[in-house]
């Protein structure tokens, strides 16, 4: 998704951001620590990715019924972590939408129509033109201290690099693969894959 084009800065919940897209139904929106945050479009090479990318999943996932693989609109109400201790205050403030994300299927029975409140084992962020490095990993770390894997695609330097809490990033490029055998056993991606064709 692109970068956020105004953040309301407001003590704002859930129930108040459901009110705010019911009067603009077409904003994109992300709940942040009580501030409403509103997303531009991406850039069409972006969204290409991240297509190509979940279309790979699904070719996995589906026939296996491992889980759900969503799209940059998914939203998922997530616990505040309390800034010493690390833990989860059990208060969820924070409504967040992964550009990619993978729930498997024991955590997710029946898909909602409606915001779902839990932390996604997968979330990857693609950078579109506008976006800023430093807030995609700052949206990833947040994934990470609550339980998921992150990955961060930069189109621009042609990398896929994957966060694991407390581990080293592991960076990706063409000629690499893609494995997550903790979510997704014996799937495997080659990184040019990823990429846009050329016609």
């Amino acid at each position: 998704m692109g970068t956020a084009l105004v953040t309301v800065p407001m003590a704002m919940t859930i129930p108040d951001l459901v009110e705010v897209q019911k009067q603009y139904p077409d904003w994109q929106m992300e709940l942040v620590d009580g501030s409403i945050v509103i997303m531009g479009p991406s850039d069409f090479a972006s969204e290409e990715i991240g297509t190509r990318l979940s279309t790979f999943l699904n070719v996995w996932v589906i026939p296996r019924r491992l889980g759900r693989v969503a799209g940059s609109s998914a939203g998922f109400i997530l616990p505040t972590l309390t800034e010493e201790a690390g833990e989860t205050n059990g208060e969820p403030r924070n409504l967040r939408a992964p550009d990619v994300s993978y729930v498997r299927a024991d955590r997710l029975r029946r898909s909602k129509r409606d915001f779902v409140e839990l932390v996604p084992d997968l979330a990857v962020e693609i950078k579109s033109k506008t976006d800023s490095i430093k807030k995609l990993r700052e949206k990833i770390q947040m994934f990470l201290e609550l339980g998921a894997v992150g990955i961060l695609i930069d189109p621009d330097k042609l990398t896929l690099t994957v966060y694991r809490l407390k581990q080293e990033p592991v960076v990706l490029r063409d000629g690499d693969t893609l494995t997550l055998p903790d979510l997704l056993p014996d799937w495997e991606l080659l990184i040019s894959d990823l990429w846009p064709p050329e016609f």
